[in-house]
């Protein structure tokens, strides 16, 4: 349950580093990422939420841009029998839109697409006991995704190689939240 909790991280994270490729790193205004979000997809080759991914349930966080460019995040992720919050610092790597924690294993977040305000996509890798593992967000202001959504995320998560069996729309849930102590 925790490495799930650790890849939902790494995706908020890459939802949190714009891709400069990808969207145009400079264009994209960090600010307008700070806030609640809802984690309700996501496409991983990370073997351990694929076995488990009939029981994973929609993550929540929060992003607030701190004075010095870094990311302050905080994640309520619901595990069997628990909600398991985490609050990471995300660092820029120095590449224009990207972040990086080394808290629980190296993770590294970029944005790959938003509309800065009701959705983003985040890519996240995350390195551990020496493995790589990569995961795509779909990161929401609310629990619900339109079809438009839905397509939307499916296709660049073929776009990076993720079959149909690795991507999850992820069912809502009421038991975990950033709220609860």
């Amino acid at each position: 349950m925790r490495t799930v909790g650790l890849s939902l991280g790494l995706a908020l994270l890459r939802l949190l580093l714009v891709g400069a490729e990808d969207l145009g790193a400079a264009e994209l205004d960090m600010s307008k990422i700070a806030g609640r979000w809802h984690i309700t997809a996501m496409a991983t080759d990370n073997e351990s939420y694929l076995q488990k991914k009939d029981q994973l349930k929609m993550a929540m966080t929060s992003i607030e841009v701190l004075g010095n460019g870094d990311l302050n995040v905080s994640f309520a992720i619901p595990t069997p029998g628990q909600c398991m919050r985490l609050v990471s610092i995300y660092k820029p790597t120095g590449v224009l839109g990207q972040y990086y924690s080394s808290d629980r294993g190296y993770k590294t977040a970029q944005v790959v697409d938003t509309d800065g305000t009701t959705y983003a996509v985040v890519f996240a890798t995350r390195v551990k006991d020496g493995k790589t593992v990569h995961a795509l967000r779909l990161y929401t202001k609310t629990r619900e995704v339109s079809p438009r959504l839905a397509v939307l995320f499916r296709k660049l998560a073929r776009q990076r190689s993720f079959t149909n069996d690795r991507i999850i729309m992820l069912p809502a849930q009421d038991e975990c939240s950033l709220d609860e102590a």
